[in-house]
């Protein structure tokens, strides 16, 4: 069934010289049939050759950033299924036949690999931050993976194709999961496992820096896609804040009919029209926000579904 789709495997890399080797020739038996392609993103070591000695089409995106090289191998490479997977060996790549069969069987936009930790492939920071994020993820945005920032995913060519890949660096994960979830694209998740990386091979996440470029990353999509809760969370706190500023002076005012502190007052009056202002704002910017999410619902429909002709008679695959 595998072999009337074209597959193609998308690694991105830099400084991957140790492990892409095995990693295109892991790939390249799991899945024969598939297109390797390895983009290079200014890797200093020897990572372009060993990847061309391994067999894969080798390409290069000048911008540092995972986030570019994502949006340049999703621009360029034309398939109906895509790999998208790490260059650092931690993915498991028998793991990619199934969970293309689960994409096909199930007409699915997207199968994310949950990561399942072998010893020492995880250090405590990443873990516990993942768990973090994971779960900020599913309380603004809907409960659909619980490895919401998992590299490891198989995708259709509509998702690729309406997917509009904004971020620059690791965030690019976080964007991909709430771009399914806010359209409500049909996916699931996999176990498979992730293995320690080799000797001589680093992480390039950095736990304190990206982990604070993901919280960004969530505040803005937050703010893009949930305005309403977006400023109505700020018009709520910033009433709050006028309530309790304004507190003796009622009091005062109750027991002497007297505003004594003017500062205060005029304070407290211009914390409740930001309140006003930022609730106004989020009503209208939510009507945007729906307006918006109904064009990306319209670029995702347009496209043809898995193993669709976009020109062939409804019922012919």
């Amino acid at each position: 069934m595998l072999g009337e789709f074209a597959v193609a495997v998308l690694i991105p890399c830099h400084n991957e010289a140790m492990a892409i080797g095995d990693v295109v020739a892991n790939f390249r038996r799991a899945l024969p049939h598939a297109r390797i392609y390895v983009y290079d993103n200014n890797s200093t070591d020897a990572t372009v050759a060993e990847a061309r000695r391994s067999g894969a089409e080798v390409r290069s995106e000048p911008r540092r950033g995972k986030g570019h090289v994502v949006r340049r191998m999703f621009a360029d490479v034309d398939a109906d299924i895509y790999v998208l997977a790490d260059g650092d060996g931690t993915y498991a790549p028998e793991a990619a036949p199934e969970m293309i069969s689960r994409l096909v069987a199930d007409d699915l936009d997207m199968m994310v690999a949950a990561r399942r930790s072998l010893p020492g492939a995880e250090r405590f920071g990443h873990r516990w931050g993942n768990r973090l994020f994971n779960a900020v993820i599913i309380a603004l945005f809907g409960n659909g993976f619980s490895d919401a920032f998992s590299g490891y995913r198989v995708l259709s060519r509509r998702f690729v194709k309406s997917f509009p890949a904004l971020s620059t660096g690791f965030e690019i994960e976080t964007e991909m999961t709430v771009h399914a979830l806010e359209l409500r694209m049909p996916a699931l998740e996999l176990p498979a496992d992730y293995h320690p990386r080799g000797a001589g091979s680093a992480s390039k996440l950095r736990t304190i820096p990206d982990g604070l470029r993901i919280l960004w990353a969530i505040v803005q999509l937050c703010r893009e896609i949930r305005p309403f809760g977006f400023y109505g969370l700020l018009a709520l706190v910033l009433i709050l804040l006028a309530l309790v500023l304004s507190y003796p002076l009622f009091v005062t005012y109750l027991q002497t009919g007297l505003v004594p502190r003017f500062p205060t007052a005029i304070l407290v009056t211009g914390i409740g029209v930001l309140a006003f202002v930022s609730l106004t704002c989020g009503l209208i910017l939510d009507s945007v926000a729906r307006g918006r999410r109904e064009v990306k619902r319209l670029i995702y429909l347009a496209l043809p579904p898995l193993g669709r002709n976009a020109n062939a008679p409804e019922g012919r695959h």
